[in-house]
């Protein structure tokens, strides 16, 4: 009788140790994406084309659904790049802000779905708001997030933004 108490304790103690690891490793990841995106972000505002570009793996692709195609990403960094250069310069002020609605995960592959809400101000301060419902796949490589395929599959209202909170 007593070995079966000590077996269920036993047994209850693994199971703790178990999913608490299991719940530490998963909130580690969401911070290390949370950290990922937020340096995206930051890169946006600084108008830093290289550090922007380099949260993309090298084969990266952009999937469109406004466009309904799908290109490497470089064909988009290279369209985008002219945006980094004039917020550098200072002619432009640009934000961009993530929020997700599903995280899927483990500890080197990530599948985020949500949007995005980049926003400019240029020098007459009129502002540019662009949101977009968001599909990213990432893989962890040599301890960093990089996005593998960015899929911006439609544009979003802001009534649907302020509902991602």
């Amino acid at each position: 009788m007593l070995f079966m108490k000590l077996g269920k304790y036993i047994t209850s103690f693994c199971l703790y140790i178990i999913f608490s690891t299991a719940v530490l490793a998963n909130h580690q990841t969401i911070k290390e994406l949370d950290a990922a995106w937020a340096n995206l972000a930051s890169t946006v505002a600084n108008g830093d084309f290289e550090g922007y570009s380099a949260g993309y793996h090298p084969d990266a692709i952009l999937v469109s659904g406004s466009s309904k195609n799908s290109y490497p990403i470089g064909k988009a960094l290279a369209r985008w790049k002219q945006g980094f250069m004039d917020t550098k310069a200072g002619k432009l002020t640009a934000h961009v802000d993530f929020r997700f609605s599903r995280r899927l995960h483990d500890k080197s592959t990530a599948h985020e779905t949500g949007m995005f809400h980049y926003y400019t101000i240029d020098a007459s301060g009129k502002r540019t708001d662009f949101i977009a419902h968001l599909n990213a796949l990432l893989v962890k490589k040599s301890g960093k997030w990089l996005i593998m395929m960015e899929f911006q599959k439609s544009q979003a209202t802001q009534e649907e933004w302020d509902m991602l909170k």
